[in-house]
């Protein structure tokens, strides 16, 4: 393969650029599909990244590719792409992704052939980056001593091995950025890190290097702002909340970054949301451990001497982060089958709302017990009055007009949750009155999927990554 360009994809000579705009797209599988629209036409941008995966997200992958081996990744993606293709290619904006998932080589074909539907036959590259996928190799490692101990409970992973659905290591940037220095106008990822997917393209543009701590800490700053969508833009946000101007077609946040590491926060000019330094800090708080060890595969970052400041309508300028050297291990998601769930809800009406629904669960309960059901959990929550704040909403207003009863029952057998959800319904005529909102039939046995993070030695993973390109 014939080397390019860092900046153009096309193999042309470029002058590097001063900044960077990477704009984020998607912030989770099921995200708003006009957002990456939105992003691509609204304004300048250099890349787009779009975070599609989170720890149950593979496991489901997963079992949708062992019902059919073509799946496996964001179904979404591929018709996306074939709509703003066209408009990448002509203004010079790649995408990088890991709406792979656990077929991210399936994921890749798909976009080659959404590619040519738009009549980009033989103009541009999909860069698919693969070995993330541990599933195939787990007995192997088990066997060569990766015992794969659950982060929190110690416990070795050949304790639920026989259960095990998914198991991905979260890989860093350098897959991407060789994608990238290979011409790839799309780089398609499975379980790589959030951040990597801003924070890669930045080590390709300025050539940052693994020892480049403060700036890669910079990069991973802006990958975690940008990792989450509109988040980062004024959705979801707690401060001033009501007073977002028009969510309905909010703007996704963009990060303009520079070669120092500094960068900016922003949007594209007439969209929705608010880019302004409470949410940017909102965002930065988010899903955050310790501050000061933000680990990830190419750096620890440390947050706690961030400074933030609003240099503009819109604007948010970021800096003061630093970093050093990355660990020697890499994360792992693994999910495994823990059992079987449903949840039954009714609604229950005024006067006595709470009274009535209390009562119908002490009944239910009575029932269960009766069957002689076995559960490893039941859970009831009177959605309405406590199902948010449990025992701290005090109790119930006399006045209350409505609450719903919400039931969920966990067992390691499907047979008692199947016999669960023949008890509800039968609460309508032979339980409290005024019941509603009993609609679509009886509950659904559903499948648990458990987390099981693990950590695994870098030199067991990264030789097997694999980054191949594709010509649409």
């Amino acid at each position: 393969m014939s080397s390019h360009s860092k900046n153009d994809p096309s193999g042309a000579e470029s002058t590097p650029r001063d900044v960077v705009r990477i704009g984020s797209g998607q912030g989770f599988w099921g995200d708003d599909l006009e957002a990456p629209v939105r992003q691509v036409e609204g304004g300048p941008l250099d890349y787009l990244m779009m975070d599609y995966l989170a720890e149950v997200t593979m496991s489901i992958m997963q079992k949708q590719r062992s019902r059919r081996p073509e799946a496996g990744f964001a179904r979404d993606f591929p018709p996306l792409m074939e709509r703003i293709f066209p408009t990448c290619l002509e203004k010079g904006v790649r995408v990088v992704t890991n709406a792979g998932g656990v077929n991210p080589l399936g994921c890749g074909e798909a976009v080659v052939e959404a590619g040519r539907s738009a009549g980009l036959a033989g103009q541009a590259r999909v860069g698919v980056v693969t070995g993330d996928d541990l599933m195939e190799r787990l007995d192997d490692l088990l066997a060569q001593g990766h015992e794969l101990r659950h982060m929190e409970t110690d416990e070795p992973l050949s304790a639920v091995r026989d259960r095990v659905e998914s198991a991905n290591a979260y890989i860093g940037a350098v897959p991407i950025v060789e994608a990238l220095r290979q011409g790839a106008h799309v780089v398609l990822t499975g379980r790589s890190t959030d951040t990597a997917l801003t924070y890669g393209p930045l080590m390709h543009e300025f050539g940052w290097s693994r020892g480049d701590h403060d700036r890669l800490a910079q990069g991973v700053v802006a990958g975690h702002i940008n990792e989450c969508g509109a988040q980062a833009s004024g959705g979801n946000a707690l401060v001033d909340w009501w007073t977002m101007p028009n969510m309905e077609s909010v703007g996704f946040p963009i990060v303009e970054a520079r070669a120092d590491g500094s960068f900016v926060v922003t949007k594209h000019p007439d969209t929705g949301g608010r880019v302004s330094r409470p949410v940017v800090t909102e965002q930065l708080l988010y899903e955050m451990g310790d501050p000061s060890e933000y680990i990830t595969p190419d750096v620890v970052a440390d947050f706690t001497g961030i400074s933030l400041e609003e240099v503009g309508t819109n604007r948010v300028r970021v800096s003061g982060a630093r970093g050093r050297a990355a660990t020697d291990f890499l994360k792992v998601s693994i999910a495994y089958a823990d059992g079987y769930k449903a949840v039954g809800t009714l609604v229950y009406a005024w006067p006595d709302a709470a009274a009535k629904a209390r009562s119908a669960a002490r009944i239910l309960r009575a029932r269960l017990d009766r069957l002689g059901l076995a559960f490893d959990e039941v859970r009831i929550e009177l959605v309405g009055w406590d199902a948010t704040h449990g025992h701290l909403a005090g109790p119930p207003p006399p006045d209350i007009p409505e609450v719903q009863l919400r039931v969920a029952v966990r067992a390691r057998e499907a047979a008692p949750v199947e016999r669960f959800t023949r008890e509800i319904a039968p609460l309508v005529l032979t339980g409290p009155p005024s019941v509603t909102g009993f609609a679509g039939g009886r509950p659904r046995v559903q499948e648990i999927m458990a987390y099981w993070p693990a950590l695994i030695r870098k030199e067991a993973v990264e030789p097997n990554l694999d980054v191949r390109i594709l010509e649409v």
